[in-house]
């Protein structure tokens, strides 16, 4: 796999699997091993930002750059979505709805190479811990920018509409005090 372009084919092939998780998750798997690919997303998307590869109404494909030290709420998906690193970590907290609100049930870390699978009901809160930028491919399925979901404030849990200009504001904040603190 060379660029974006050859990973999003390979994305568009696997939804019309069978099973389309697995075999994104084994386009995933190849991705993040891929010099080729890797670099060149490195490029496209040299600091902090969603990258919109590919969204249609049953596929979404981001090359997600997270900021160091850069702490996300908790969210849903309302879709499934397979997660896979190419460069950094990525601390997930993972939650599960209790009456109104939401409880912590677990987490895992994502390195260099690993792929994580969620279903449509999985809600996560996602850091990356380092001093540095994590590189990640997030494909899900379906349209990941038009689906109504949901987020939860991260002192109260309380839940609230998903904001997407929330979740830029975030990523922009932490990527500041990343760079005022390199000057």
């Amino acid at each position: 796999m060379r660029d974006p372009d050859e990973l999003v084919a390979e994305c568009v092939q696997g939804i019309a699997e069978a099973e389309p998780r697995g075999a994104i998750r084994e386009v995933l798997d190849r991705a993040v091993r891929s010099a080729g690919l890797t670099e060149s997303l490195r490029l496209k998307t040299p600091t902090a930002g969603l990258d919109i590869l590919y969204n249609t109404p049953d596929l979404t494909v981001l090359n997600v750059v997270w900021p160091p030290l850069v702490s996300l709420f908790p969210h849903d998906h309302r879709m499934w979505a397979a997660i896979g690193i190419y460069g950094g970590r990525e601390d997930n907290a993972f939650y599960r709805r209790h009456e109104r609100t939401i409880v912590a049930s677990g987490g895992k870390e994502l390195h260099v190479g690993d792929v994580l699978l969620l279903g449509d009901d999985a809600i996560h809160g996602v850091t990356n811990p380092a001093q540095a930028y994590t590189g990640a491919i997030h494909v899900y399925g379906g349209d990941f920018l038009g689906t109504p979901r949901s987020q939860w404030d991260s002192e109260t849990l309380e839940e609230e509409p998903y904001d997407l200009g929330a979740v830029q504001q975030v990523f922009a904040e932490a990527e500041a005090r990343f760079t005022a603190g390199q000057g």
